[in-house]
């Protein structure tokens, strides 16, 4: 009988816990009238690195041809020493070319091009291209061009570069007219000093040199050659240079001389048009396109060209 009293005393102590909010019963809700924290802002995306200028300066030279034993008269450099790339000598290319009417830069190239794709690091100029979606495209690089700000005639130009390496990939360091003179392309020539595609894909280790002339397109030819560089050039930086005379051009890979190409023609203009003509400078590299082909799973992303510098010459007057 006091055992029972005394659980019926403790039952009841248990119950007034209960009814006065203890034990484990859940809080009270919060009013509902009560002002709701509100979400913070997504941060502003990073200011551009590389923004165009507007009305440029044009800077040009007109260089005295390169013969045997020349000393040599630097006229434009760009060593890549800076914080950043210098508008005023070079344009940030962007898009995928549908600005000048050409998709894909007239190739099928599959890249979209984005100034901060080119950034300068350690001394070096380096473009990586990515695999990334933008603008309905799959990759990303850059194209940067001294048009509107640096273009010359003859001379020697020459660039110390480390090229990427695999399936689909395209750098090329080349000379576009800085005015059609003879009409589109490229009845007014191209230079490309360098190009390769698939480095490294079954041992490839190629450079090309070519020049593009003739009548505007589809009526242009080209002619070129390729050289096989003695040490690997996806690791190792070489020289790569063009010596452009009035009436010849050639071509050299760490000083060895391994193209020269004296006869070709123009619809606009007798010979030697079209390269009588001011060119700009181009660095570049596209993923896929007509040359390459497409990237594949054995592609590694992200890759980079780096270039330690380019710099144009003009021989002695």
């Amino acid at each position: 009988m006091t055992v029972s009293l005394r659980l019926i005393a403790l039952l009841a102590a248990l119950a007034g816990l209960a009814a006065c909010g203890g034990g484990s019963s859940s809080p009270p809700a919060p009013p509902s009238n009560l002002p709701q924290p509100t979400p913070l802002p997504n941060p502003p995306p990073p200011a551009p690195t590389n923004v165009n200028i507007d009305n440029p300066t044009l800077t040009t030279a007109d260089n005295s041809p390169v013969s045997p034993g020349d000393t040599l008269q630097l006229v434009w450099s760009d060593d890549f020493d800076a914080a950043q790339l210098d508008p005023s000598s070079w344009y940030f290319e962007q898009g995928d070319g549908s600005q000048y009417g050409i998709p894909g830069w007239g190739n099928n190239e599959l890249q979209w091009y984005l100034p901060d794709s080119a950034l300068l690091e350690n001394g070096n100029l380096v473009i990586t291209a990515r695999e990334e979606t933008s603008n309905g495209k799959d990759y990303t690089s850059a194209r940067i061009i001294t048009r509107d700000r640096f273009a010359f005639r003859y001379g020697r130009v020459e660039a110390r570069i480390r090229l990427p390496g695999g399936q689909g990939l395209w750098p090329a360091f080349w000379l576009l007219p800085q005015d059609f003179a003879y009409g589109g392309w490229a009845a007014s020539g191209e230079i490309d000093v360098l190009e390769a595609v698939n480095l490294g894909v079954r041992g490839n280790n190629t450079v090309h040199g070519t020049i593009h002339y003739g009548g505007e397109w589809p009526s242009n030819t080209y002619t070129g050659g390729a050289y096989v560089v003695p040490t690997n050039v996806t690791t190792d930086f070489h020289v790569y240079a063009v010596e452009w005379d009035p009436t010849e051009i050639r071509w050299y890979v760490d000083g060895v001389m391994y193209l020269m190409q004296n006869a070709w023609s123009s619809t606009g203009a007798p010979f030697p048009a079209p390269f009588d003509q001011n060119f700009y400078i181009l660095l570049n590299v596209a993923v896929g396109g007509n040359w390459p082909g497409s990237p594949d799973a054995s592609t590694v992303f992200p890759v980079t060209m780096e270039v330690d510098y380019v710099r144009v010459y003009s021989g002695e007057p």
